[in-house]
């Protein structure tokens, strides 16, 4: 079983830096996407290549030591990403094959 968890879960509105820790063993990713309004973190469809669509992302901590969009961040090391918040529901992901289906996923909320 694969985790993601977000320390704090509510943050203030506006422009914040997420840095991403992997204690895991593989590579992963956090891909930050707006929630719907009535959809739980966890309920996103993942197609055939075990991937959900990230159409809409906000941003992306995947490069190891490193900010943004890269290949994904090695067992032990760090990511990040700065992003402008508006108020709402987000969902932080993996979206390495299979990761999302495994449980890494949570619900990041952003408040006035």
């Amino acid at each position: 079983m694969m985790r993601l968890v977000a320390h704090p879960a509510t943050i203030p509105v506006g422009r914040v830096t997420l840095r991403v820790v992997n204690a895991g063993g593989l590579p992963h990713e956090v891909i930050v996407l707006p929630l719907p309004a009535g959809q739980a973190a966890g309920q996103r469809a993942s197609g055939p290549d075990g991937r959900v669509p990230a159409a809409g992302s906000v941003g992306e901590a995947s490069r190891t030591c490193g900010s943004d969009a890269g290949e994904g961040t090695a067992a032990g090391a760090a990511a990040w990403t700065t992003v402008t918040l508006r108020p709402g529901r987000y969902e932080l992901l993996c979206n390495l094959p299979g990761h999302y289906a495994a449980g890494m996923y949570t619900e990041l909320d952003v408040t006035r």
